[in-house]
Protein backbone atom coordinates (compact mmCIF):
# COMPACT_ATOMS: atom_id res chain seq x y z
CA UNK A 1 0.00 0.00 0.00
CA UNK A 2 1.30 3.17 -0.90
CA UNK A 3 1.30 6.50 1.07
CA UNK A 4 1.92 9.55 0.66
CA UNK A 5 0.49 13.18 2.65
CA UNK A 6 -2.10 15.14 1.91
CA UNK A 7 -0.38 18.04 0.36
CA UNK A 8 1.13 15.19 -2.36
CA UNK A 9 -1.79 13.46 -2.79
CA UNK A 10 -3.89 16.96 -3.60
CA UNK A 11 -0.60 18.08 -6.66
CA UNK A 12 -0.85 14.66 -7.47
CA UNK A 13 -4.82 13.62 -7.44
CA UNK A 14 -5.11 12.76 -11.04
CA UNK A 15 -2.46 10.16 -11.26
CA UNK A 16 -3.61 8.13 -8.13
CA UNK A 17 -6.64 7.54 -9.72
CA UNK A 18 -5.35 6.00 -12.20
CA UNK A 19 -3.09 3.58 -10.33
CA UNK A 20 -6.19 3.41 -7.84
CA UNK A 21 -8.48 2.33 -11.67
CA UNK A 22 -5.72 0.41 -13.36
CA UNK A 23 -3.39 -1.35 -10.92
CA UNK A 24 -5.76 -1.67 -8.11
CA UNK A 25 -3.60 -0.23 -5.60
CA UNK A 26 -4.93 1.01 -2.38
CA UNK A 27 -3.21 4.20 -1.48
CA UNK A 28 -2.99 5.87 2.32
CA UNK A 29 -2.88 9.68 2.38
CA UNK A 30 -1.83 10.93 5.97
CA UNK A 31 -1.99 14.38 7.56
CA UNK A 32 1.03 15.00 9.96
CA UNK A 33 2.00 11.00 10.03
CA UNK A 34 -1.56 10.03 10.64
CA UNK A 35 -3.63 8.41 8.04
CA UNK A 36 -6.66 10.03 7.54
CA UNK A 37 -7.95 8.41 4.66
CA UNK A 38 -7.54 5.85 1.95
CA UNK A 39 -8.52 5.38 -1.89
CA UNK A 40 -9.52 2.30 -2.88
CA UNK A 41 -10.53 0.79 -5.74
CA UNK A 42 -14.63 0.41 -6.35
CA UNK A 43 -15.77 -3.18 -6.04
CA UNK A 44 -17.68 -4.18 -9.25
CA UNK A 45 -19.40 -7.20 -8.66
CA UNK A 46 -20.84 -8.86 -5.64
CA UNK A 47 -17.67 -10.80 -3.29
CA UNK A 48 -20.48 -13.39 -1.93
CA UNK A 49 -21.35 -14.47 -5.73
CA UNK A 50 -17.87 -14.33 -6.38
CA UNK A 51 -17.04 -16.44 -3.70
CA UNK A 52 -20.44 -18.80 -5.04
CA UNK A 53 -18.84 -19.02 -8.22
CA UNK A 54 -15.50 -19.89 -7.54
CA UNK A 55 -16.98 -23.25 -5.02
CA UNK A 56 -18.64 -24.48 -7.39
CA UNK A 57 -16.61 -24.30 -10.16
CA UNK A 58 -14.09 -25.82 -7.99
CA UNK A 59 -16.06 -28.61 -7.30
CA UNK A 60 -17.05 -29.95 -10.65
CA UNK A 61 -16.04 -32.90 -11.15
CA UNK A 62 -15.42 -33.84 -7.24
CA UNK A 63 -17.34 -36.87 -6.64
CA UNK A 64 -17.88 -39.28 -3.65
CA UNK A 65 -16.82 -42.52 -5.63
CA UNK A 66 -19.17 -45.79 -6.70
CA UNK A 67 -19.15 -47.08 -3.60
CA UNK A 68 -20.24 -43.53 -1.14
CA UNK A 69 -23.59 -41.60 -1.61
CA UNK A 70 -24.33 -38.08 0.68
CA UNK A 71 -27.28 -40.24 1.68
CA UNK A 72 -25.03 -42.86 3.58
CA UNK A 73 -22.43 -40.62 5.02
CA UNK A 74 -25.69 -38.80 6.52
CA UNK A 75 -26.92 -42.14 7.54
CA UNK A 76 -23.38 -43.03 9.07
CA UNK A 77 -22.86 -39.47 10.81
CA UNK A 78 -26.09 -40.02 12.88
CA UNK A 79 -25.20 -43.37 14.10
Amino acid sequence: MQTLGAFQAKTHLSQLLNDVEQKGETIAITRHGRVIALLTPVLTEDPVASAIDSIRKNRQGITLGKSLSLKSLIEEGRR
